[in-house]
């Protein structure tokens, strides 16, 4: 009866039969055959395929929401077993935005791979927001506004420390802003939201009251790491997370300004449904959470609600 689900689940979660494949280690022949074969047992085409891309159908979207959950509890029963066995195995995937790769994660899945060597660790890095079950992930890092209200939610760093720069040849050109007003007369490089798709306002505080501004510019992304690089080849401004632009600032690539005006936000935190907490990888993840928490991330010093840095 279950004969194929396994594979189709593999495609939906890739939307590509090679990676699929590889992920089963199978060939990508018999990993198309495996979903032909379901397909005709259940007299349903479940996937879209082009030479391009791989796509769920209505009928395929439907198995997938609907196999999410089920596997999820099917994953929960087995994970118990390692209860017994005293050591979580198996595999943990984690979901987290972009840029917490360079900085917040190595400790944690550096530790996780050395004090727990059954356990395989995957970690995908996705700035939208992800529906755990649905997508077949243990557990989540985002900033803690932007988790939903029944997931457990662990914190990682107290605060967030935000930063608008600018490399050096940029402010020699346009000047250096001393106050919010004036980056109405600067070039932004903005960032388009991949959760909402809007074009994201930047958010200050003066004298303790709340503001936002939305910078002109002309140039428009949806990556980090492509605005900070923009940012230090002098293409205007960048609000962005102080962590993803420390080195370049240590180095002078870059420089902060109007830092009186960009205050903390919320921090990152560890999230997983509930009813799964009890399972052996999650405790253990929980517990080297804590002691990198501990350990390497005090508070630093925005803006709110996100998922890669502000939805």
């Amino acid at each position: 009866m279950f004969d194929g689900l396994p594979a189709f689940l593999a495609v939906a979660n890739h939307k590509s039969f090679t990676a699929a494949a590889a992920e089963m280690g199978v060939s990508p022949t018999a990993m198309s055959q495996k979903i032909k074969l379901l397909e005709q047992r259940l007299g349903v085409v479940l996937f879209q395929r082009t030479t391009r891309r791989v796509a769920l159908t209505d009928a395929g979207t439907s198995l997938f929401a609907r196999l999410g959950p089920a596997l999820a509890e099917v994953e929960v029963a087995l994970a118990t077993l390692g209860d017994y066995r005293g050591r979580p195995s198996g595999r943990l995937r984690l979901t987290a935005p972009r840029p917490s790769g360079s900085w917040l994660l190595p400790s944690i899945v550096a530790r996780m791979a050395e004090q727990y060597p059954e356990l395989a660790v995957e970690v995908s890095l996705d700035d939208a927001f992800v529906d755990l079950v649905a997508a077949g992930f243990d557990a989540g890092i985002r900033l803690g506004d932007a988790i939903e209200k029944d997931m457990v939610r662990v914190p990682i760093t107290k605060q967030t420390a935000w930063a608008i720069v600018a490399a050096p040849s940029y402010l020699a050109r346009a000047g250096r802003p001393r106050k919010p007003e004036d980056l109405l007369r600067h070039r932004a490089i903005r960032q388009r939201m991949i959760a909402t798709g809007v074009v994201y306002r930047w958010e200050l505080e003066r004298q303790g009251k709340s503001m936002t501004v939305d910078v002109p510019g002309s140039i428009v992304v949806d990556d980090v790491g492509l605005m900070v690089a923009l940012a230090i080849a002098g293409a205007g401004l960048a609000y962005v997370l102080d962590e993803a632009v420390a080195d370049a600032v240590a180095d002078g690539r870059l420089e902060r300004v109007l830092e009186p005006f960009v205050t903390p936000g919320p921090g990152f935190c560890l999230y997983f449904p509930a009813r799964t907490q009890e399972q052996p990888k999650l405790k253990a993840l929980v517990e080297v959470v804590k002691g990198v928490r501990a350990e390497e991330h005090p508070a630093r010093a925005k803006p709110a609600s996100g998922a890669a840095g502000k939805e």
